[in-house]
């Protein structure tokens, strides 16, 4: 079922915006999806929900709200099953953003759990002898890629602040089924089988494949005692558990003593680790406002960038998926990477141009690059107000499926948009206490320099990574929460994300249906469109307009969660194995 923007809109202000959104496409005009939007529909709660990647991790986070729990405390329930149901996205061994929305408040905060580089860490970790770039295969395997965790300090800021239920409850799912085992599902046993690496070593080995090397079949009971006692130990003394102690030690000696590419990882390092609260990038798009995560990511103001580029195109008077709105999509995401890849990095070591980036003369002056009918080729970046950074695109990770993404509303009506991550999948394949770590620092720039110039996102000491994570909160026009959506899929999530929110905002479709839309995408390269019959027609007329078009799955996994006069109304991505869950 299709949910019309329109109906989003409490009665008392309909009127005076009937102007700007009248004349959405009519349901009988829309474009079928390929994975057939009539045989999806949201799920519909009248309280809380939670969206996961995993029906497993959605239910621990649905059972923490019926105890009482907040958006928060649902959140720390999901990801710590997500840890051990989906190893090769996320981890306690890796790192996160969140966005959070107190409704009481009225304010969004978000906090930033990603890795930093060793103290020990140079700009030059990922050249060779001549000065060359590491392939990406041989910088990511082993120790010298493991950045410090940030995930589980982030999760304990959050709970202090938030949350409801105490500490240790929100570890009894998953302790319950590390101990008693879960069943290895089709997608974790076709990757496992697509793997060429994680089998090398142990414990990954013995805990992933059989004794003949071949990945353990699906329906096998996966049962995981080193990571149930390393939750039990966090749950009774905190996250201090892993950062310092024994489960610190392990790490430690797991990055540099790994078999391959050792790392530099010390207990100091861990022990100094701090989660922090950042300010969230807000901006409007029509009439919505549209929040999300800020440097080290990148995510929250290039989708911002992107909206408003396109602000001043009517999109809602286009067919949805039409070749004419599909390009002005692709055309704004151009110009949008463009500038991400020159000035996005971490901003506690690089003077990122924010304000700049978003200011709605330097958008509205770039936005006139934009050709109606042609595509433009490889875009420069803009030159916005107080521009310093300077950026290499060779620090962008791969679309693997790495990263996860939790959108969880509480009865309260606080929220929680979450993307968590070890970068590739699987991490670095180093296994340690029953999770894995994360692969990281390859989200760096490999360069040092470029042009003579130091390169915004290099590694230096205690920097986290540029990300493209894009969790993201959208506020209607009477200012209450909207939409909490995101998604994984490495740089291509900003464009997941973006797509999607065009696809409701205006395009008027409900969550579920924006969500199984066919995704298009455009880093500032070839214009990606993923298989399907729907993809082919909208091929064919981007090749007629110049666009040089590349077909490949894109493996994004949105979880939505949108108000409407029905209730929550929750979508889970078919891509992956992830549903929507409430009461």
């Amino acid at each position: 079922m299709v949910t019309p923007l329109r109906s989003l809109v409490p009665a008392a202000i309909l009127l005076g915006l009937c102007l700007v959104i009248a004349d959405a496409t009519p349901a009988q005009e829309r474009p079928a999806s390929d994975r057939s939007i009539a045989d999806r529909q949201p799920v519909i709660a009248k309280h809380d929900m939670v969206a996961a990647a995993n029906p497993l991790a959605a239910e621990a986070g649905r059972e923490m709200l019926r105890r009482g729990g907040s958006a928060i405390d649902a959140a720390i329930a999901t990801q710590l099953v997500l840890n051990l149901v989906e190893p090769q996205s996320s981890s306690i061994g890796g790192g996160a953003f969140m966005l959070y929305w107190s409704a009481r408040d009225r304010r969004v905060e978000s906090y930033d759990g990603r890795e930093t580089a060793p103290a020990a860490a140079g700009p030059n970790r990922f050249l060779r002898p001549d000065g060359t770039p590491l392939a990406f295969i041989d910088a990511m395997i082993g120790g010298r890629s493991v950045g410090v965790p940030g995930t589980l300090r982030m999760l304990a800021l959050a709970h202090r602040r938030h949350g409801r239920l105490p500490w240790a409850q929100l570890f009894e799912s998953a302790i319950a089924l590390a101990d008693a085992g879960f069943a290895i599902s089709p997608r974790l046993h076709d990757m496992l089988s697509e793997e060429k690496n994680l089998g090398r070593f142990e414990p990954a080995r013995s805990y992933f494949y059989g004794a003949d090397g071949s990945p353990k079949p699906v329906g096998t009971l996966l049962r995981n005692p080193a990571f149930a006692a390393t939750l039990r130990s966090i749950a009774e003394h905190g996250p201090d558990a892993l950062y310092t102690g024994a489960i610190a030690e392990d790490i430690m000696a797991a990055v540099t003593h790994a078999p391959v590419s050792p790392g530099d990882l010390s207990t100091e390092d861990l022990a100094g680790y701090q989660a922090k609260e950042r300010p969230p990038v807000c901006g409007r798009y029509r009439l919505y406002r549209i929040c999300g995560m800020g440097p080290p990511s990148s995510g929250g103001s290039t989708v911002v960038e992107i909206l408003g580029l396109l602000e001043r195109f009517d999109l809602r008077r286009l067919k949805p998926m039409s070749a004419q709105g599909v390009h002005l999509f692709v055309e704004a995401a151009r110009l949008a990477y463009a500038d991400r890849d020159r000035y996005l990095a971490d901003s506690d070591f690089v003077s990122v141009p924010l304000a700049g980036l978003l200011d709605r003369r330097y958008l509205a002056s770039r936005s006139r690059l934009i050709d109606l009918q042609q595509d433009h080729g490889r875009a420069e970046p803009g030159a916005p107000p107080a521009s310093h950074a300077s950026l290499w695109r060779d620090g962008d990770s791969l679309d693997l499926p790495s990263t996860s993404h939790l959108s969880i509303v509480d009865a309260a009506g606080d929220a929680v948009s979450m993307t968590t991550t070890i970068e590739h999948e699987f991490g670095s394949r180093l296994m340690v206490d029953g999770f894995l770590l994360n692969n990281e620092l390859t989200d760096f720039s490999f360069r040092p320099e470029a042009d003579g110039r130091p390169v915004a996102n290099r590694v230096e000491p205690g920097k986290r990574p540029r990300s493209s994570m894009a969790p993201t909160l959208v506020f209607g026009p009477d200012g209450r929460l909207l939409l909490a959506i995101g998604s994984p899929g490495g740089p291509e999530i900003i464009n997941y994300v973006a797509l999607t929110l065009i696809a409701v905002l205006d395009w008027g479709y409900d969550v579920q249906a924006a969500i199984d839309f066919v995704h298009v995408s455009n880093r500032n390269a070839d214009t990606e469109i993923e298989p399907g019959s729907s993809g082919d027609t909208i091929s064919a007329e981007l090749r007629a307009r110049g666009h040089a078009v590349a077909r490949h799955a894109l493996e994004s996994g949105l979880q939505g969660i949108m108000r409407t006069p029905r209730g929550l109304e929750g979508g889970a991505d078919p891509r992956r194995e992830g549903v929507a869950l409430g009461d």
